[in-house]
């Protein structure tokens, strides 16, 4: 319902319609709390869509079911990115969730003890779900503008397809899972170089024999050991954030039968060209920027976050800022955070918080299922 001067208030905004801000959808709908999701994008699940066209999710169909519906395909299949695209955007229909496309959030603040969200309209909320997402801005760096005009470059987040390329050579910086499987497909047409420190590769590769007999073992172990209560998984979250994640399709093996050259990382420019950390200089035509992103929470006008701009928050709860959460964080609790799969247990330990918090529109002895849409008192 709508307040004064034009604002709308709502018991719970969560902001991001994929597949955390979805599941969290989920569990505030079974527990018949009112909320409304956000997304930016003019369709839900076209955050997958905008990614390169080849792009496979690396873990079987059987582990990429959001709460409430499996993945509707084969077990053993690896969904492309616009199955997980349309299973998004099916899934909110499925369950009737109200999700507002086509609505950026320009900002979150606070007044007295309500959230105050805009975004073109605006919000009052006694909680926030920020799921968005860990990281937003492509990190490029700032030599790019060094290199020669005649040079093709573009982050991963703009590759599509090898048509985008220009005849000649290609390098590839940043030598993670998206630069391993972009440098591999560069490399069917133009000579390859791969440039980045090696991140290790998984044991199996997907979908191999190996793979099947060992990927209930690992899943378990991305949910139930490697988490940020154990000791073990608090090592693996300080190895994967400082190294990266080991490669999963693209084994070494492979990148070498591609023909591919693994070169250290970029240094710098010299003449308008790339310099590598050996002092050599590489003649391409190509310059494709598999380096990641940042984080960007700049909207968010609270005082939350860590010297590197990432939110302080125990399991996505943030102390600091009663009724602010977030999901779909690296690492939020366990490994399996970050993978469709594992976006629902993150989801359900939010609402189970937000369901059990007095709500502000009330007051905190008002029982919470009450609180539902209502003008301002």
């Amino acid at each position: 319902m709508h307040g004064t001067n034009g604002t709308e208030r709502v018991e719970t905004v969560i902001i991001g319609g994929g597949q955390a801000g979805l599941s969290v959808g989920y569990h505030l709908a079974q527990r018949g709390r009112p909320f409304v999701i956000l997304d930016a994008n003019g369709r839900i699940g076209d955050s997958w869509r905008k990614r390169w066209d080849s792009l496979r999710v690396f873990t079987p169909a059987r582990y990429n079911g959001l709460p409430g519906w499996a993945f509707p395909a084969p077990a053993r299949s690896f969904p492309t990115k616009d199955e997980v695209a349309d299973y998004l955007e099916a899934y909110a229909a499925r369950f009737e969730l109200p999700v507002r496309t086509g609505v950026h959030v320009e900002g979150v603040s606070k007044k007295g003890n309500r959230y105050i969200i805009t975004a073109g309209d605006r919000f009052e909320a006694d909680h926030v779900v920020v799921a968005t997402g860990a990281y937003h801005t492509p990190r490029v760096p700032a030599f790019d503008r060094e290199l020669d005009s005649r040079i093709v470059q573009m982050h991963s987040s703009e590759y599509r397809n090898p048509s985008q390329l220009r005849e000649g050579g290609v390098l590839v910086v940043g030598a993670g899972n998206s630069g391993a499987e972009i440098a591999l497909e560069a490399s069917h047409g133009h000579q390859t170089w791969l440039a980045g420190r090696d991140t290790g590769q998984e044991p199996t590769r997907p979908g191999s024999v190996p793979d099947r007999l060992l990927v209930p073992a690992i899943w378990f172990m991305a949910t139930r050991v490697l988490t940020v209560k154990t000791p073990m998984g608090r090592a693996v979250k300080r190895k994967f954030r400082d190294r990266g994640i080991p490669l999963a399709r693209v084994t070494r093996k492979v990148i070498v039968a591609a023909g591919i050259e693994r070169v250290p990382r970029m240094a710098g420019v010299r003449n308008g060209l790339p310099l590598l950390d050996d002092g050599r200089v590489l003649d391409v035509e190509n310059v494709i920027w598999c380096t990641g992103f940042v984080p960007d929470f700049r909207w968010i006008q609270l005082s939350i976050f860590d010297e590197d701009g990432h939110p302080m928050h125990e399991r996505g709860v943030v102390e600091s800022e009663p009724g602010l959460y977030f999901v779909g964080m690296f690492f939020q609790y366990a490994l399996s955070s970050i993978l469709i799969g594992g976006a629902g247990r993150d989801a359900e330990y939010i609402a189970n918080h937000i369901a059990w918090r007095p709500a502000a529109i009330g007051g905190p002895d008002e029982p919470v299922q009450t609180q539902i849409l209502g003008s301002e008192r």
